[in-house]
């Protein structure tokens, strides 16, 4: 699935996308077969998709945090070191060049489909003082980023990435527990490499955030720096994702999370199968995979 990046700029290509096709009126619409990636899907006009990504940023905390990469093939193959390696003082005049070639694995990452369906009333669409860009684009971000982010941290990798919390290709556990305390935190934030830590954040829910902020040492210290919202100087993130029991806590460097951005959100207008309600329906796909490059760069604290 190709589009022509240079159409998609064009005034007329987002005229006739949002004032056209999206408002369920039937045409030829020459000015959108550049951004026509099959079975009638068209890709959001430049504008409308910057706009789109600026949202999905603040719907989806993975977006934030996790290393994002656009890529136009439909399966892309990334290449990681799996070992340590360590710089070697050697001779001026040495040629001597280690061979890591053995030390590279790879990792396989293709694309999957997340769409969703959504429709509005004519009477609404037809009104010139409703922006139908603005409602659509917003909605879409709020839907997809809440799926994205469900996945990114729990997708089983069939049909959907792969979340940090996989069993098998997930991240690595740091410590265990039946009942969480401020040692268990220290413990989990140790667990993990110095060189992780450095630029580490915690991801957990409300429940767990909630004991979190009121949690004390036995000298009476918040473990919550209740001035700058961190735990040990690192930033805290808040989804509803992850769960109060089991795999509770996730910290570490989330940059080792990748994200393949296949193409630009894709939509078109679906007139007949909600007319009968004086209604148009919308179809939008994004196609997208996610991966934990490096398992031990996230460690996450089990309650049992």
């Amino acid at each position: 699935m190709t589009y022509d990046k240079i159409t998609i700029e064009l005034t007329n290509y987002k005229k006739e996308f949002w004032n056209g096709m999206m408002k369920g009126i039937k045409g030829n619409y020459e000015d959108l077969k550049g951004g026509n990636i099959g079975n009638e899907m068209y890709v959001l006009p430049y504008d409308s998709n910057k706009k789109y990504n600026d949202l999905i940023n603040n719907e989806c905390v993975f977006r934030k945090i996790a290393t994002n990469i656009k890529v136009n093939d439909s399966d892309h193959t990334i290449f990681v070191s799996d070992s340590d390696d360590t710089a070697e003082w050697k001779p001026i005049d040495s040629e001597d060049i280690k061979n890591v070639v053995d030390d590279f694995i790879k990792k396989r990452m293709g694309s999957h489909a997340l769409s969703i369906i959504t429709r509005m009333d004519e009477d609404i669409i037809h009104d010139s003082h409703f922006d139908t860009e603005d409602y659509l684009v917003k909605h879409f971000a709020k839907s997809f980023g809440k799926a994205e982010e469900n996945a990114f941290i729990n997708g089983t990798g069939v049909n959907m990435p792969i979340g940090i919390l996989n069993d098998t290709n997930g991240a690595e556990v740091g410590v265990t527990s039946t009942k969480l305390t401020f040692n268990d935190v220290i413990a989990l934030y140790f667990s993990l490499k110095p060189e992780y830590r450095i630029k580490g954040s915690w991801l957990i829910n409300d429940e767990i955030a909630k004991t979190l902020y009121t949690l004390k040492d036995s000298d009476d210290n918040y473990i919550w720096n209740h001035n700058s919202n961190t735990i040990m100087g690192r930033p805290v993130y808040v989804t509803n994702s992850m769960s109060s029991t089991g795999k509770a806590i996730a910290f570490g460097d989330f940059s080792y999370y990748w994200i393949t951005i296949r193409m630009p959100i894709s939509a078109r207008a679906i007139n007949e199968l909600f007319c009968g309600n004086q209604q148009v329906g919308y179809l939008a796909k994004e196609y997208l995979d996610g991966m934990l490059i490096r398992t031990d760069a996230i460690k996450v604290l089990q309650l049992n």
